[in-house]
């Protein structure tokens, strides 16, 4: 059955402390939604960026399905860490399905 994926990909720099408040918030909302980080990169690990890439964070997380990937990022829960983040990140999100 294929899975459902969030992929978010950071364009700059986050601002540290809104992050920070997301990054409280976002761990329990994606996990209690059934969310597993499986990959997360940082500016300075083995990062290496291609044609349009950015060297900065990227974070997938894996979910049983495209529709729990979805909801997960529509809860309450996870809406109440981005606005905490209150746009102290420029990211790319992206929400798919794939095996």
């Amino acid at each position: 059955m294929p899975k459902g994926y969030i992929l978010s990909a950071h364009r700059s720099e986050a601002n540290a402390a809104k992050k920070a408040a997301y990054n409280l918030l976002a761990r329990d909302a994606l996990k209690l939604a059934g969310g597993q980080v499986i990959v997360m990169a940082k500016p300075g690990s083995n990062l290496s960026v291609r044609e349009n890439g950015i060297e900065q964070s990227t974070v997938i997380i894996k979910f049983q399905s495209y529709e729990l990937a979805l909801a997960a990022y529509e809860s309450p829960q996870y809406q109440e860490a981005l606005a905490a983040l209150d746009g102290g990140a420029d990211r790319d999100v992206r929400i798919f399905e794939g095996l």
